[in-house]
């Protein structure tokens, strides 16, 4: 449901590229912890609210340990490979034909037909939910 959100906020210019927010293009923070992609007001704070709504369980039981934290933070790079695969499958502009680094010029590194992201947060998503769903055995 979410990529369908964006698909109507941002239509056929993904990556904010259309929207009236700020933008800052380029800065080696964003070459280390963004892929090389803008960083954009929109962006700041979609991935703030969902960083914090995937945290509100914590929050809304009084209780945080390690583990449920792995469990959020799993969460959010799972939803967010998601959220963001599907935004090209059901945009009528892109589609899986047009999922690769010739079209989609915001992801910057691709890697078998995928942004490089998806092959390095996927195995840590998957990690970080069976280590968060594993409980200890007792001594």
């Amino acid at each position: 449901m979410f990529s369908q959100v964006e698909i109507q906020i941002e239509g056929s210019a993904g990556w904010a590229a259309n929207l009236p927010t700020w933008r800052v293009e380029k800065h080696w923070l964003l070459d280390v912890f963004w892929g090389g992609r803008a960083m954009t007001g929109y962006h700041a704070w979609v991935f703030a609210f969902m960083f914090v709504f995937f945290h509100f369980p914590m929050v809304a039981n009084g209780r945080y340990d390690w583990r449920a934290e792995g469990h959020a933070l799993g969460c959010v790079m799972l939803f967010w490979i998601a959220e963001d695969f599907l935004w090209f499958v059901f945009n009528p502009a892109y589609g899986l034909g047009r999922f690769s680094p010739q079209d989609v010029l915001w992801h910057k590194h691709w890697l078998w037909q995928a942004p490089v992201e998806y092959w390095i947060f996927l195995p840590v998503a998957a990690a970080l939910l069976g280590w968060s769903t594993t409980r200890p055995r007792p001594g």
